[in-house]
């Protein structure tokens, strides 16, 4: 009998967020998991492809937003007993306790590996195996494993992950954690490059049911406090929703990296080195799709290029012409037109924040 017949490995894809980054094409009621920019298919879609990979179909769960709920179980195919509806937004932390507490009720010897919804992989075989050889060593050693990405490049927009000593040939390859870096400046992006050791924060992350639990009521009681009535809670029916609206209520808004991982003392990373992208903004997304100083990309409508390079375009309904155009977004969805350095465009968000403010609600 193989260790995963005895640990049954769930993937868990965290969906809740809208995207804001992706405005004007993502919005509330059309989230950025949902877009179609990679291969013709969306991201959700080329997820639930990697996932299946490794994790059975009963096994396969998705945490998304309330307001995405309807749209999200049809694009995915999932029973509702595996679509997880967060009542509102509370960052990471919560998606993830809620997820574990659901699971464990249902499979307490399972093991998680928890996934975004957008990120873009480029080998799916590879990716499953990492996750497997990730779940071994979480499952036999009750630790939190989370995939470290070999970086090719000086990049800001991502956080790093310090690798520490190897963990010899039991466990080969993977390595404890020394520390987490948020994302850093240039400079010192450049200085990681060059000094070796780090490797990108994928956000992926695997680890037994059990061993997240134990170590959110370890490194963080409030949430640990908050996930009481979900812990104690029946799988479906009205007790239930009223006990995910209680949990919710009082749980903080904080990524899991900050909440659990900055501060566990049983943290691993295993590095790979396939191509791996979190596609978090029109920049990201343009490097993915091979936008250069030579080339442009064109995702939809009729655009006309006219000594215009560099440069990410989205049409909607009408002709869209770029003359000397350099390194833009240009994205049209009819009723809202962006034009922006692709340079500036992780400063989207703070555009989409102000509108929030405004109750700009035909915006959102």
């Amino acid at each position: 009998m193989t260790l995963l017949s005895i640990a049954p490995l769930h993937a868990v894809i965290l969906a809740g967020g809208t995207g804001s980054r992706f405005w004007p094409q993502s919005r509330r009621r059309f989230p950025k998991p949902l877009l179609q920019v990679v291969d013709g298919k969306s991201l959700l879609e080329s997820t639930l492809e990697r996932v299946r990979c490794f994790a059975a179909p009963d096994r396969i769960w998705i945490v998304c937003a309330k307001s995405h709920a309807p749209v999200i179980k049809r694009a995915s195919g999932l029973p509702a007993s595996r679509i997880l509806i967060e009542p509102q937004g509370r960052n990471t932390a919560m998606a993830v306790g809620y997820a574990a507490a659901r699971i464990a009720a249902e499979d307490p010897a399972a093991v998680l590996a928890v996934l975004p919804a957008d990120h873009c992989v480029s080998n799916a075989r590879a990716f499953a195996a990492a996750i497997r050889k990730a779940a071994k060593a979480a499952a036999q050693a009750q630790v939190l494993v989370t995939l470290g990405v070999k970086p090719t490049r000086a990049e800001t927009g991502y956080g790093y992950i310090q690798i520490g000593s190897a963990l010899g040939r039991k466990h080969s390859g993977l390595h404890v954690v020394k520390r987490f870096v948020e994302k850093p400046s240039l400079p010192r992006a450049k200085r990681f490059l060059k000094q070796g050791g780090f490797l990108w924060n994928s956000g992926v992350f695997v680890w037994s049911a059990a061993t997240i639990l134990r170590e959110i009521e370890a490194c963080s009681p409030s949430l640990a406090r908050a996930l009481a009535p979900i812990r104690k809670m029946p799988r479906s029916g009205a007790r239930a929703k009223d006990a995910v609206s209680k949990a919710y209520r009082n749980a903080p808004s904080i990524p899991i990296d900050i909440a659990v991982l900055e501060k566990s003392r049983c943290v691993w990373t295993l590095p790979v080195d396939f191509s791996w992208s979190d596609v978090g903004t029109w920049a990201a997304l343009a490097a993915e799709l091979g936008v250069d100083t030579h080339a442009n990309c064109t995702l939809g409508g009729e655009v006309e290029f006219y000594d215009a390079y560099g440069n990410l375009v989205w049409g909607e309904k009408r002709l869209v012409v770029l003359l000397g155009a350099r390194g833009l977004a240009v994205i049209d969805t009819g009723d809202a037109l962006l034009v922006a350095d692709l340079a500036r465009s992780p400063e989207i968000k703070k555009i989409v924040e102000k509108f929030s403010a405004q109750k700009r609600e035909d915006l959102l």
